[in-house]
């Protein structure tokens, strides 16, 4: 028999917590674009606010279908195949933070080149999802589909080390913020290999020719990899949810240039003029999208 709990001590316990900590507001350290995980405090009341921060949810679609009945053994080794993948990926582009959430992960980039690593990333979990769900249908046909969904979010968040003072294994980051939010949101909204940025994602994207127009296999160079979308469970009026859709994942034969043309910092290509002004001027192809993009503008989130 357990022990007894002393359930009236504990909730009065709890609650003289909470109204100790909202007597008075917690110290906020500002960390600019850089952050060090092993900084976090657990017992000190301070936060640490990192800016720039891009976050990428993997999302398994249908996992819920998958079951632990029958095909356990299978399940388990899906999600091994799908999501210990995946967190590999994360770690070759060096992402500063990985958690594994349920049947996904998410991933957080900052400091130099988190735009570029992050969607790198992105692309490269979307091109595997692909030969990933074919394997999985030629060893079970009849299975649920499955494969993975990717969104990629933007903005600032506040981090702050929670749980158990004495035991690390009941310690863990929280990140309080929009970008972890809004990435799943996204990765919710896609299908399975599909990749969902929102509105501040495509404003930098727009600007690299290497993610916003194609290799040109095998009809040339366009901007039909991409299209508008509406990301949803996002509120009517956040600039954030008018986002882009990417419809393809690295090229067979240029998918490794253009992945370290990413990586070395690179955004132009050559003769590519006429196409990027198609891209730039795709923002303003509904009243809706125009209007976000504006307020993007207006909210100066700092230099790109």
């Amino acid at each position: 028999m357990g022990e007894i709990v002393d359930l009236e001590g504990m909730l009065k316990e709890i609650d003289e917590s909470v109204r100790d900590e909202i007597a008075s507001m917690p110290e906020v350290v500002d960390k600019g674009k850089t952050l060090d995980i092993s900084e976090l405090p657990i017992e000190a009341r301070r936060w640490f606010k990192v800016s720039e921060v891009f976050a990428v949810v993997a999302d398994l679609k249908g996992s819920t279908k998958l079951g632990t009945g029958k095909r356990a053994s299978s399940t388990a080794s899906i999600y091994q195949a799908g999501t210990g993948n995946v967190v590999k990926v994360f770690n070759q582009f060096e992402a500063d933070f990985i958690a594994i959430q349920g049947d996904g992960a998410f991933a957080l980039f900052w400091g130099d080149l988190n735009f570029e690593r992050a969607m790198c990333a992105a692309v490269t979990v979307r091109t595997f999802s692909e030969k990933f769900s074919e394997r999985l249908e030629k060893k079970w046909p009849d299975s649920p589909t499955t494969g993975f969904k990717v969104g990629v979010a933007e903005g600032r968040l506040l981090v702050k080390r929670v749980g158990t003072p004495r035991n690390p294994n009941e310690q863990e980051p929280v990140w309080a913020g929009k970008p972890v939010n809004y990435a799943a949101k996204a990765a919710q909204t896609a299908e399975r290999e599909q990749v969902i940025v929102t509105g501040t994602v495509w404003d930098r994207i727009e600007k690299n020719d290497y993610l916003a127009i194609s290799c040109g296999c095998p009809d040339g160079p366009s901007t039909g990899i991409w299209e508008n979308t509406e990301i949803e469970n996002l509120p009517e009026d956040e600039p954030e949810a008018q986002g882009r859709l990417l419809k393809a994942g690295w090229c067979d034969t240029h998918g490794d240039e253009f992945c370290n043309a990413i990586m070395s910092g690179l955004r132009k290509r050559e003769g590519l003029d006429y196409l990027r002004a198609v891209v730039q001027r795709s923002q303003f192809e509904s009243a809706i999208a125009a209007k976000a993009r504006a307020a993007r503008d207006l909210r100066n989130i700092g230099p790109r």
